[in-house]
C-alpha cells in the first residue's frame, strides 16, 4: 500500500513507536498541517500540528515513508505517471 500511495503522488506518513492517534487524542475531525520544505529525503521526521475543532492543537512527529531517492522523485512529480510523461515530453 504505501508504494502505491507514492506512485500516486500521496504523501505516506506513518506514527513514531509508541504513538497512535488514540494516544495523540485525535479523532478525525481535525485540520493538519504538515511542514515540508523542497529538501524531503526518503525516512525523514516530519512535524505535524492537529488543529481540532475547538482551536487546541496537537504537535507530533512522524515519519516520511517515502524510502528511496526515487520515490522523492515521484512524489516531487506528483506520481509515476507525471514522472514518465515529463521525462517522455522531455527526451
Amino acid at each position: 500500500h504505501r508504494s502505491n500511495l507514492v506512485g500516486m503522488g500521496v504523501l505516506p506518513l506513518q506514527f513514531r513507536d509508541g504513538e497512535s492517534r488514540e494516544e495523540l487524542g485525535l479523532d478525525g475531525t481535525e485540520t493538519f498541517d504538515i511542514e515540508l520544505d523542497d529538501n524531503l529525503k526518503p525516512g525523514q521526521a516530519i512535524r505535524v500540528t492537529a488543529t481540532k475543532e475547538n482551536g487546541t492543537q496537537v504537535l507530533f512527529t512522524v515519519q516520511c515513508r517515502i524510502d528511496t531517492p526515487v520515490e522523492v522523485e515521484y512524489y516531487r512529480n506528483g506520481g509515476i505517471l507525471h514522472k514518465v510523461l515529463r521525462d517522455l515530453a522531455t527526451s
